[in-house]
């Protein structure tokens, strides 16, 4: 892909790198106030508690924050204030990241009249989301209570040496069918899906997911069909890289190379032959409105 030197969106949060801030609170038990009372007024007690008044004069400190430790424990919190700083390829990753990102805004602003531009969440590790926390091994996902993506960037290094799908291409699909799931989101379609979840069988819901699961992937080639028709930013083999990632994570695929077996009943997100098909589709017809993957007699 031709992608260096062009515009960057500015709705990315780089969390990389951030601590996962913790505060230890020590519990008082009630159970200990009488006998503390008791020790405190006792002789010994306040012959203690005149050497630290004293101690305190002397030294400055505050006994207050002896006590108040004690009732409601330390705090803990880290929090990294330093910049972080990745290694080249990691930075040169995230600078890709946000000029797809940008490429997908310019986009889908012309394709629908009220497209509200979401927001690439770069983290390392672990996140926190409306949807909850989740870890690098999630892998990328939307979150529709916020409206964000996020996306460990290590999930590329995994795409080339875990799953043999490499190449800039095959990375953009990725985020682009995440920003499918925006789409999702704006025209009512996720929520839909999303109500479905314990009023049906988890087999039948498990459908569900698949369809909304394919159509994100014919967003994306719809994206991709418009991105290269206005700038041209695509080589020879990027198109292939795509394929070879939907290909990748087909859930047959997945499942064959965890379990040996495949159980068409737990899929979520589509075969590699039906991610493929649709993400082709979206390509080849650059029409939004033929991707009604919930209406198609055959995934």
């Amino acid at each position: 892909m031709k992608w260096q030197g062009r515009r960057t969106s500015s709705n990315v949060e780089d969390q990389r790198g951030k601590s996962n801030s913790q505060r230890g609170i020590g519990g008082f038990n009630p159970m200990l106030l009488a006998p503390l009372l008791k020790f405190l007024f006792s002789k010994t007690g306040l012959i203690i508690a005149g050497l630290v008044i004293v101690f305190s004069f002397i030294t400055g400190y505050n006994p207050l924050n002896l006590i108040g430790n004690f009732f409601v424990g330390t705090d803990t919190q880290t929090v990294n204030t330093q910049p972080y700083q990745g290694t080249e390829e990691e930075n040169e990753q995230a600078r890709f990241s946000a000029t797809i990102l940008a490429s997908t805004e310019d986009v889908w602003k012309n394709v629908m009249s009220n497209y509200r531009e979401p927001t690439l969440v770069l983290y390392s590790g672990y996140v926190s989301s409306a949807c909850g926390s989740a870890s690098s091994a999630t892998g990328p996902f939307y979150c529709p209570g916020d409206e964000k993506l996020y996306l460990d960037l290590s999930f590329f290094q995994d795409m080339e040496n875990k799953m043999d799908a490499p190449g800039d291409f095959a990375q953009a699909y990725v985020i682009a069918h995440e920003v499918g799931h925006h789409i999702q989101k704006l025209t009512g379609t996720m929520d839909k899906v999303n109500s479905l979840r314990g009023k049906v069988s988890d087999a039948e819901f498990n459908t569900y997911s698949v369809r909304l699961e394919l159509q994100a992937d014919f967003l994306a080639g719809v994206w991709a069909n418009h991105m290269q028709r206005t700038t041209q930013i695509l080589e020879q083999g990027d198109f292939q890289e795509a394929m070879n990632a939907a290909n990748a994570i087909g859930d047959d695929r997945l499942q064959r190379q965890s379990t040996g077996k495949v159980v068409p009943d737990a899929f979520t997100h589509g075969t590699s032959e039906q991610r493929m098909r649709w993400f082709k589709k979206g390509f080849d017809t650059g029409d939004i409105s033929q991707g009604d993957t919930f209406s198609a007699e055959s995934l």
